[in-house]
């Protein structure tokens, strides 16, 4: 028996004899007939069963990794199954979408930045089909009354790490795949509680991950992933040792290249290679590191790492695929030439001068930056290397918002937080923190509606057709019910156990405190 076989066994040796639950339409429920949408899964952060012998048969094949994190994860609740229930043996599927409708709802459009009078706003699957003064109740609605409170589309952060937010460095270096897909699967679940309802990822084998969540195994945000961040050697994303040099031309130079976390590429055509190969997986964006980075072992922050040309192979290479490259770069000359060979948005850009500031504007490029805290540096002993990198990013963080509000950049929000669960549970404190240079609406559009703007350069390639980040008829049914006025009291944003009453993705409601019985 394989290894993840073995795990399997040994996991179905623990579960034998537990009471199980029937599974239906890929949701988890507490008895024999399916109740109201509010229901799924997401229940006070915990999941219910699913049947055993399904689970067991199904761990010693492929998926074992991620199927296994789900088998640990749901044996931590308590359901009983009716004697004589014989559970259905059936196919992951997304979760079923109700129909609901929100009564007297002040709405935040993700893109006025006002707040609107009341409404009615009617969900329908997973698609907002019409905003009104009054909306007709339909027979199977589930109606909530949003008195006194605002709805809003759900967050979204464009530079998060799903692999490695809530891990240590060391962990996410050399842990365990199982390990680290247990902790990705719970972290991808608490963003989505947090109200984060959709992530760019930036970097890390999230595919299966995202595919776990698309099915409905397990609550989580929408990923727009982009595989393996590519680097070239030395660069930011080789975190290999001199023990392992020198790599063959062509071959993996690490167990992160297999894993598919980051990978190496030297020269065009190596470039062109991996960046297919994330396309071919699933890629909705390429992600490169066209400058040093404080991470890694071996790149300091002014290095140019790519060339033009090798920028160039990705940029095609995307291009080919109705998508785009988006690049790390911290100082001018990273940025500018990843500017010149066609790159579209950039992400830090924390060292950049104002020269490259107007260049950007001029050209219509993405800036993709955060408001990185310096518990970030947290993650590193102090006075290393990589704790003074840091200290010399810090320092850039408020000039590169200063240029980019004095020449009206595309400006998106994301954290890119990284090795600590402490900062990732903080991931609506970070972006409230974004008040240091913008309104509390301001803020809100950015991390909604302008984010939506930015997912939407992938084209063809996003894996969810529609429109994200804003509560208009026809958008994809992204919501949060917010107790309260998040434009007027933007702290709200980061208490969102007792602020989102109701947290909706895809038309289907994962929390929902103000729970009323279907007309």
């Amino acid at each position: 028996m394989n290894t993840f076989g073995g795990a399997a066994a040994s996991v179905c040796d623990r579960l034998k004899g537990m009471p199980l639950v029937v599974r239906r339409d890929c949701c988890l429920y507490k008895s024999k007939a399916p109740p109201d949408t509010t229901q799924v899964v997401a229940l006070d952060r915990q999941f219910e069963r699913m049947p055993m012998h399904s689970l067991c048969r199904t761990l010693s094949g492929k998926g074992a990794v991620f199927l296994l994190a789900l088998a640990i994860l749901t044996s931590a609740s308590s359901s009983a199954q009716e004697p004589g229930e014989v559970p259905k043996e059936e196919s992951p599927a997304r979760p079923t979408q109700a129909t609901t409708l929100f009564k007297n709802v002040r709405v935040f459009d993700g893109l006025s930045g006002q707040i609107s009078a009341p409404r009615d706003v009617l969900v329908r699957g997973n698609k907002i089909e019409r905003i009104a003064t009054q909306v007709p109740v339909e027979p199977a609605t589930l109606v909530i009354d949003g008195t006194n409170r605002v709805l809003m589309p759900g967050l979204s952060d464009v530079h998060w790490h799903m692999m490695f937010a809530a891990v240590s460095f060391a962990t996410a270096m050399n842990g365990d795949r199982a390990y680290l897909a247990l902790a990705a699967g719970a972290e991808a679940t608490r963003t989505l509680m947090r109200g984060f309802t959709t992530v760019r990822d930036m970097g890390g084998s999230t595919f299966g991950l995202k595919e776990a969540i698309d099915q409905g195994l397990l609550p989580g945000p929408r990923v727009f992933p982009s595989g393996a961040m590519i680097s070239v050697t030395g660069g930011h994303g080789d975190f290999r040792s001199f023990s392992d040099l020198p790599r063959q031309y062509g071959a993996p130079g690490s167990r992160h290249d297999i894993d598919g976390d980051s990978t190496i590429a030297d020269g065009p055509d190596e470039v062109r290679m991996r960046a297919r190969e994330q396309l071919m997986r699933g890629a909705s964006q390429i992600k490169l590191t066209a400058g040093g980075g404080v991470t890694s072992p071996h790149s300091p922050l002014d290095v140019v790492t790519f060339t033009e040309a090798e920028l160039r192979a990705a940029v095609e290479a995307a291009g080919n695929w109705g998508t785009y490259v988006a690049a790390h770069a911290f100082t001018s000359t990273a940025v500018a030439q990843a500017i010149s060979a066609g790159v579209k948005c950039i992400e830090h850009g924390f060292l950049m001068d104002e020269e490259t500031a107007q260049l950007m504007a001029r050209k219509g490029i993405w800036l993709s930056t955060q408001p990185i805290p310096e518990e970030l540096a947290y993650a590193f002993p102090r006075d290393s290397d990589q704790w003074n990198k840091a200290q010399e990013v810090f320092t850039g963080v408020d000039r590169t918002y200063t240029l980019a509000k004095k020449y009206k950049l595309k400006t998106a929000f994301g954290t890119d937080v990284l090795f600590s669960a402490a900062l990732a549970s903080q991931q609506g404190g970070i972006l409230a923190s974004l008040t240091k240079w913008y309104t509390p609406a301001q803020v809100l559009v950015m991390a909604t509606g302008t984010n939506g703007e930015l997912l939407a350069l992938s084209g063809k390639r996003s894996p969810y057709p529609g429109t994200i980040g804003v509560v208009r008829e026809g958008a994809l049914a992204d919501l949060l019910l917010v107790n309260g006025d998040p434009v007027a009291d933007i702290s709200l944003i980061t208490k969102p156990d007792e602020s989102f009453a109701v947290i909706m993705k895809d038309g289907v409601i994962y929390k929902n405190q103000l729970s009323q019985p279907k007309h």
